[in-house]
Parts: structure tokens; C-alpha cells; sequence
């Protein structure tokens, strides 16, 4: 647990540089699918990054004044619940050994926090984002507000919590990193698994089932997000879900899926022939795709600026675009004006890439927060950033286009940790080049 109260300090120390105060962070809520069926419960990411603690019904309260406090609500022991419901902790068990200076009953909060908030300079927390959080909040500050004849006062500020948490969570220490490793590593196992399952006649939602054993199987508790397994045209809906379209002779399969393990996520995108082989427009199409992709790691470094990467991709991409004639230079005119006018969106709508971490599309900023700038710069990358780098093309039919390429969709997504040097490709384990896929596939 110590990686957890280590990160409690940090917040601490911050909430100091402000002045002090108190800081009030819940976890997830349990939500109701239908009748008397729940969602699988996952706890939100901020409160377990600081605390370990995947039950649902809990609150961390960190104060920030002459003695520093770790508190925790929590569920109370309950026998009957247990023996429905599974294992509780328990505010003393949980303070044992998640390390927390306090625990009371979740039942104890509102006037716990009454008592807490009193004389303190400010209140952090996630402002506007969870409702009932915001109405707690303003109950408990009228609470203390009530006691001004007294002496008492009320915290005179407000911080938003949220962005000192996500900067935390943007740099990734070695053990996080090793776990995103591990979830890679089922990721990209589920991926071969799912390729050489794959032949025409069978269904998409067939190799959404492979890919669920492989993570299950693995250790991985969740997929990371709801799995996009696309066949044919399909594979020109950005995130379309896998459904029962029948894998034909001659078409694509574009797979986006990760698992999650132990709260981090992987997030792999690989596209290959239903049959085992490119044809010769497929190959042509998933080459400049692939080039592209090399071209944004090599500009995944530290001291680069976030959209590097993007910008070396969607050069490549966009002369692909013109050699194809996908691209009518007649029309469009040169590569430069292809840049500057964005023709190139037809085929290629969407960002190179984004943060990964507790979340698929993690937290952080992606420009400068503190610059002074109008439009502020896009941040550069330093080492311990993890990001996903997915080029694509997708042609659906139209005007001009030649009908060879109609209905291919082709997106390559790998994870990138940037170290001190460069960048590692923790999913490098997934087939990738065109002889690599077709081999697996032979098999």
C-alpha cells in the first residue's frame, strides 16, 4: 500500500503550496442495469489511484492543516450483506491495511464533515461533476455556516480537485508501468488469438468471444472498453460495436479492443483479411497505414509536443492519399495544399492518438496549462507519459474514388511509454506487418 499513501503526500503537500484545506474525493456509484440487476461495479479510477479500495459506497477526506489527516468512509461490516453480497472491510480492517489515519462508517460523513470543514481556508474536490457530491457539499458548507455566531467559518474557497490528480496520474511510475505491460501482453495474446480464430463464415461477435476468454483467462477482471470487431464496411464506423455480420471471403477485419487489469487499461487496434491475405488494394492501403504509424513513434519522444506525432502521420497519410489516387492532385493540388486545406479528413477523421492509463482515453491535459499563450501550446511529452498512436484510412464509396478501395477500413493502434530516450511499444507482441499477420494466419 505504500505507493498509495505516497501519492496521499503528494496531494498533501499541493493542497499546502494552496493554503491548506480539505479535500473530499468518492468513489464510484453503483449503477442498476434493469429490475434488480446491477452493472458490474468498477470503482472510479482518482479515488482508487489514491487509495486502493475498490468498494463501492466510500469517500476519501484528506486534511491539509497543522496535523495531516488520511480519512476513509466506508461500509461497516455486515455479516448477512456478506454472505449476498461478498467480503466487506470494514472501517477498522480498511484503515489497517490500506493505511489511513481514520475510517468511520459511511453513515458518519455528513457530520463528520461538519466538524472537519470547520476553519478550514478551502474545500477540494471534483467540482461539477458528480451532482450528488455537489449537493453534499453545499449541505455540509451551510452546515458550517450555521455556526458563525459561534466563530465558526466556513471554507472561503473552492478548488477544483480534478487537476491536481490528473497531472498526478499523467506520469506513470514503474509500477504502473509494468502492469500496463501485463495488460498489453493479454491484449495482444487476445489479438492473435482472434486472428487466427477469424475465417470467412464466421461472426464478429464469435471473435469478440475469443478475445474475451484470452482476457479472462489471463487474469484481466474487464475489458477496457466494449470491444470493436468490424468486418467489411462496418470497418468504416469509427466505433461501431461487434454485432453478427458474417466475415466474407476477400473483406477486412478491423479489431479495437484491450483488456483491463488491475485498474489500467491496453488499447490495440490490428486489421487483417478475413481469409488470411491481403489483396493487392488492401496491402497497398495498410502499408501507408503502417509507415504512418512508424512515422508518429519516431516522433514519440521526450521534448516532443503532443501533436507531433499526429502531424508526421497525416503527412504520410495524405501522400498515401495522392499516390493512391484516393486523392485527386488535379483537384486537390499538392501534398501541401492536401495539409493545409485538410482534404485528407475524407479518409482520416480522427486524432493519432491519446493518454492511456486507469482510463482508455486517460486524464491530463493535452496543451500547456500554464502557458500565457492565447491558444495555449500543445504539451510536450516527457518520460512516464503512456499514449496510444492509431493512424487509419477509411474509404467509403464515393464519387471519384476508385472502387477498388470502397469499403476498406484499416486502423493500427499500438502503446507507447516514452522514456528517456525515445518510446517502448508495449504491444509490440501483436502480428503487425503484413507477412507476420499472413503467417499467424496460415497456421
Amino acid at each position: 500500500m505504500s505507493s498509495f499513501a505516497q501519492r496521499r503526500s503528494r496531494v498533501l503537500r499541493q493542497m499546502h503550496e494552496k493554503g491548506g484545506g480539505v479535500a473530499i474525493l468518492a468513489t464510484a456509484a453503483e449503477a442498476m442495469r434493469n429490475a434488480d440487476a446491477d452493472y458490474p461495479y468498477r470503482h472510479d479510477s482518482s479515488f482508487y489511484y489514491l487509495t486502493g479500495f475498490t468498494e463501492p459506497d466510500a469517500v476519501l477526506v484528506l486534511v491539509a492543516g497543522s496535523t495531516d489527516q488520511s480519512i476513509l468512509f466506508c461500509r461497516e461490516k455486515n455479516e448477512e450483506r456478506e454472505i449476498w453480497d461478498g467480503f466487506r472491510y470494514g472501517p477498522e480492517a480498511a484503515r489497517t491495511v490500506f493505511g489511513f489515519d481514520a475510517a468511520h462508517p459511511i453513515e458518519q460523513l455528513d457530520a463528520e464533515m461538519t466538524k472537519l470543514l470547520s476553519n478550514a481556508p478551502a474545500v477540494f474536490y471534483a467540482l461539477g461533476i458528480d451532482q450528488k457530491l455537489d449537493g453534499q457539499v453545499r449541505h455540509w458548507l451551510n452546515a458550517v455556516r450555521s455556526q458563525a455566531r459561534a466563530g465558526v467559518a466556513a471554507p472561503s474557497t473552492a478548488v477544483d480537485l480534478r487537476g491536481m490528480l490528473n497531472e498526478m496520474r499523467l506520469v506513470k511510475d514503474a509500477g504502473e508501468i509494468a502492469i500496463m505491460q501485463r495488460a498489453a501482453d493479454i491484449s495482444s495474446a487476445a489479438h492473435a488469438r482472434a486472428m487466427k480464430f477469424a475465417r470467412p463464415g464466421r461472426r464478429e461477435y464469435e471473435l469478440e468471444a475469443e478475445l474475451l476468454h484470452e482476457f479472462r483467462r489471463n487474469g484481466s477482471q474487464f475489458p477496457a472498453y466494449g470491444s470493436i470487431v468490424a468486418t467489411g464496411a462496418n470497418a468504416c464506423v469509427l466505433h461501431y460495436r461487434a454485432s453478427d455480420a458474417l466475415l466474407k471471403d476477400g473483406d477486412l477485419v478491423l479489431i479495437d479492443a484491450g483488456c483491463e487489469l488491475d485498474s489500467y487499461a491496453s488499447d490495440i487496434t490490428r486489421t487483417f483479411p478475413a481469409n488470411g491475405r491481403f489483396t493487392p488494394a488492401q496491402r497497398e492501403l495498410y502499408e501507408i497505414v503502417l509507415a504512418a504509424q512508424d512515422a508518429a513513434i519516431a516522433h514519440t519522444a521526450p521534448g516532443r509536443h503532443f501533436m507531433e506525432g499526429h502531424d508526421a502521420a497525416v503527412k504520410v497519410l495524405a501522400q498515401g492519399m495522392l499516390d493512391t489516387g484516393l486523392l485527386d492532385g488535379d483537384k486537390v493540388g499538392t501534398l501541401d495544399d492536401v495539409l493545409e486545406k485538410g482534404d485528407y479528413r475524407q479518409f482520416y477523421m480522427h486524432r493519432t492518438g491519446h493518454w492511456l492509463g486507469m482510463d482508455v482515453h486517460d486524464v491530463g491535459d493535452y496543451r500547456e496549462r500554464e502557458a500565457e499563450d492565447t491558444e495555449k501550446p500543445w504539451r510536450r511529452l516527457q518520460a512516464g507519459m503512456v499514449l496510444t498512436v492509431e493512424p487509419g484510412i477509411y474509404v467509403r464509396p464515393a464519387p471519384g474514388v476508385p472502387e477498388k478501395y470502397w469499403n476498406i477500413g484499416i486502423r493500427i493502434e499500438d502503446d507507447a511509454v516514452v522514456t528517456e530516450n525515445g518510446c517502448d511499444i508495449i504491444t509490440r507482441n501483436a502480428p503487425k506487418s503484413v507477412a507476420d499477420i499472413e503467417a499467424l494466419m496460415r497456421q
